[in-house]
């Protein structure tokens, strides 16, 4: 039963959500009937959206699995550009509370078939006319499908009320959407290669739209019906203090990486004049020697005399090329036993523009953190020049990368009774 999708069909319904959530953007997003907490495990690393919620009546399953909500090390060191905050309630999707208004998505996955049909009113009237989101989606068992579901007698779930068929399903959509003012769009997901097409999707989903504008309440807000189990806030960098830290520390690594290539090309530099300088006194040795046979030799004296200096022009050409291409403000520099990185010269190193918006803003950051040591007039960062500086070796040290992770849920499709 378990290979009978692929991939499985709770993944399916899921990839649904994301990829709407993809196409349109929404900011906030609620899940009703949000369970073990696996479509929003996956929904968070989207991070278009500013605030994600879920609810559910069984406290207990949230409570087993809502700490995988809390933020990873990656999120701190690659904060994203909007603040996201996660809440999770338990309550009864057939009660109103005021904290779950003003949301731009309602998800409602494999839920509404849970709900006696006296309660299902009760939750058209919550979603549709109390929170008035801009899109709903719900997805429930297409039973016109369970013929083909293998060992499958009665509903696909013990908890059950009903399973309804394509035109059960329609028929209430669009009356709900008629009522409450959305239209309503048919799709679904799970289709059995070479069975019967026309039985349609296992799950069908419909996706309401409003078409009518929320018009203001001044009506009471009303009480707090739900218990808010767990709250969380990511790191963002709409946080100065997490732009900061950011920030300074992408000044740091690249500062050091700068100094220490700076180093490598100096002692190069200093190995090549100090070579040169024994090839001129050798040259010289040469040329004496020379003297005395091109005396001999007419009308070959400026042949010969060419060669070095051209040797010499071509070598200083290659050597002042890489400086050629910075202006005098973004050339590192000495002062003392300290080598100076020019701020100028950081502001084109990946990330610093980005963050920092401004060359002026980002001096005004590294004069106020006391990890970073600056000169007087504030246009450079000042390190210490190390004894040995190949050991200072950040050459392999990795990038900060958007991780992507997510937890697969693993509870398969409970088909029979």
């Amino acid at each position: 039963m378990t290979n009978f999708f692929n991939p499985p069909l709770y993944l399916q319904r899921y990839q649904f959500v994301i990829e709407f959530i993809k196409r349109n953007k929404p900011k906030k997003m609620v899940d009703l009937g949000c369970n073990d907490c696996a479509l929003l495990r996956k929904v968070k690393f989207h991070r278009e959206i500013e605030l994600l919620a879920g609810v559910d009546i069984d406290s207990a399953v949230i409570r087993e699995k809502m700490y995988a909500l809390a933020p990873i090390p990656t999120d701190y060191l690659q904060p994203g550009d909007h603040p996201l905050t996660i809440e999770l309630y338990q309550g009864s999707v057939t009660e109103k509370d005021r904290r779950i208004k003003g949301f731009d998505l309602v998800t409602s996955i494999e839920l509404i078939e849970h709900l006696q049909l006296g309660d299902l009113d009760r939750f058209s009237e919550v979603v549709f006319g109390f929170m008035v989101p801009a899109a709903v989606i719900i997805s429930t068992p297409n039973a016109e499908f369970n013929p083909l579901l293998p060992g499958l007698t009665g509903f696909r779930h013990y908890d059950h009320k009903f399973e309804w068929t394509r035109a059960e399903f329609q028929r209430w959509a669009l009356r709900v959407g008629r009522e409450f003012g959305y239209e309503v769009e048919f799709t679904g997901v799970g289709e059995a290669p070479g069975q019967d097409q026309t039985v349609g999707f296992c799950s069908q989903i419909g996706v309401f739209w409003r078409i009518i504008p929320v018009s203001q309440s001044h009506e009471p807000e009303g009480p707090l019906l739900y218990k808010l189990l767990y709250s969380v806030k990511y790191p963002s960098l709409c946080d100065n203090n997490v732009l900061q830290r950011i920030l300074v520390n992408e000044v740091l690594y690249w500062s050091e990486n700068l100094k220490r290539r700076w180093l490598e090309e100096t002692s190069e530099r200093e190995e090549d004049a100090y070579s040169d300088q024994n090839t001129e006194e050798e040259e010289e040795d040469m040329e004496g020697r020379l003297a005395e046979r091109l005396s001999q030799m007419e009308g070959k004296e400026q042949d010969v005399e060419r060669q070095p200096a051209d040797w010499r022009r071509r070598r200083e050409e290659n050597e002042e090329m890489e400086d050629d291409d910075l202006t005098e403000g973004e050339r590192l520099y000495r002062s003392g036993r300290s080598v100076c990185v020019p701020v100028a010269r950081l502001w084109s190193c990946p990330r610093v523009e980005s963050l920092s918006g401004n060359i002026s803003f980002l001096k005004q950051i590294l004069l106020n953190d006391s990890r970073v040591s600056m000169t007087e007039d504030g246009l450079a960062v000042v390190l210490a020049e190390a004894e040995d500086h190949q050991d200072l070796d950040y050459s392999d040290a990795p990038e900060c990368t958007d991780i992507r992770q997510s937890v697969v849920c693993t509870v398969e499709e409970d088909w029979g009774a």
